[in-house]
């Protein structure tokens, strides 16, 4: 080897079909011999099994697809992006000639596994923390390749902000952070390191300084609102596991001595290891989390895709392999409950939540904006029932 390089798929590779799995180009050319270049399928993406826990999902990655398929002479019918979703319920439906898209499959089950993976464990993450700020902070946990992705899929799922430096760029949104050990290492000195990061950046950003990292989280806390009076906004706790012992014990004590100290206005926000089970135990007693692993490295929604229904001699024929239901279906809300029906057969009576968003390549419906799909998702989140909670 001459030369160390980056080893991830370019634009070009997805969009030309050529990031796929080598069967379907294979399959592509069988096709192709045997006369079924023009064959008509209709293929419906779902998930047939869900992480252990979860009874529901978050459907998020719609609008990558449609990039992807932009083009292809395929239509395109799915339920809006950020869709509570159970099992079994469909999600998409791509109708067209299978050479045309065969070769997308991997792409497409790579994009909304990930970014519905991601979207529906930062959803269960927002619903543990209730009103208390949720940050992402999971970037260095996932391939570079993959931050723009990660950052909007743990956003739509409804945390607060992301700390990823080109979310400004490919989202609009302004990324959020504190400050890592390394600042105040290089410094050498906790004041010091705290004192220039105000300096620079508190008009900028809330002030939250780390305080944990040569002395008790205590002593830190007190320096840091000593140091920098009203100017400091917060301070954050990312204990390593070796020192933490009981992180509730060590949010209380530091929350005593702030107030008593008279640091009533400093917040506490804890970091490291963060999952549902520490949000459960501490959201009463701190003002925010940094949650990063376990929404970038979340359960995985098992989603699918698979042939439904075939054209034969200019008619549909309901056509899957044993264990999937044939026929292409959608999503309908009944009387405020949903229900799958087939496509070609929907209930009467009912709203439709799938809908056409691509005919022949062409985009067809609106997509919107990454702050409205994160809105439906929290509201849709709000009316679950108690007995729902994940």
């Amino acid at each position: 080897m001459d030369k160390p390089k980056l080893y991830m798929a370019t634009a070009d590779d997805i969009l030309s079909g050529r990031a796929t799995d080598i069967y379907f180009l294979r399959t592509r050319k069988i096709l192709e011999k045997a006369g079924l270049k023009d064959l008509l399928v209709r293929a419906e993406i779902h998930a047939y099994s869900m992480p252990k826990g979860y009874q529901w999902g978050v459907y998020a990655g719609l609008e990558e697809v449609l990039s992807l398929l932009e083009g292809i002479d395929v239509k395109v019918f799915s339920i809006p992006e950020g869709t509570l979703f159970r099992r079994k319920d469909p999600l998409m439906v791509i109708e067209g000639r299978l050479y045309d898209f065969i070769t997308y499959e991997t792409a497409i089950l790579g994009i909304l596994r990930y970014s519905t993976s991601v979207a529906t464990k930062a959803a269960r993450i927002r619903l543990a923390a209730g009103e208390k700020t949720v940050l992402f902070f999971g970037l260095r946990a996932a391939h570079p390749a993959l931050q723009p992705a990660a950052d909007r899929a743990a956003y739509i799922g409804g945390v607060d902000g992301v700390s990823g430096a080109l979310s400004e760029e490919y989202l609009g949104l302004k990324p959020r952070g504190t400050m890592p050990h390394a600042l105040i290492i290089a410094v050498g000195d906790q004041r010091k390191a705290w004192r220039l990061y105000a300096e620079l950046y508190a008009g900028e950003a809330p002030v939250i300084a780390l305080v944990d990292t040569f002395l008790d989280e205590r002593e830190e806390a007190l320096m840091a609102a000593k140091e920098l009076g009203e100017i400091l906004h917060g301070v954050r706790l990312d204990t390593p596991g070796s020192r933490r012992g009981r992180m509730r014990d060590i949010v209380e004590e530091v929350r005593w001595a702030l107030d008593i100290h008279g640091y009533k206005h400093v917040k506490i926000y804890v970091s490291g290891g963060i999952d549902e089970e520490q949000i459960h135990q501490l959201k009463d007693v701190v003002d925010g989390f940094g949650v990063g692993t376990s929404i970038a490295w979340p359960p995985n929604i098992d989603i699918s895709m698979d042939i439904v229904e075939v054209n034969r001699d200019g008619e549909w024929i309901p056509l899957s392999k044993r264990g999937k239901l044939p026929g292409a279906r959608g999503l309908y809300e009944c009387n405020g409950t949903r229900t799958a029906a087939l496509l070609s057969n929907p209930p009467s009576g009912c709203k439709p939540i799938t809908r056409v968003y691509m005919e022949s390549g062409r985009l067809v419906s609106s997509l919107p904006g990454i702050e409205e799909i994160r809105s439906y998702v929290i509201s849709q989140l709000k009316a679950l029932p108690p007995s729902e909670p994940g």
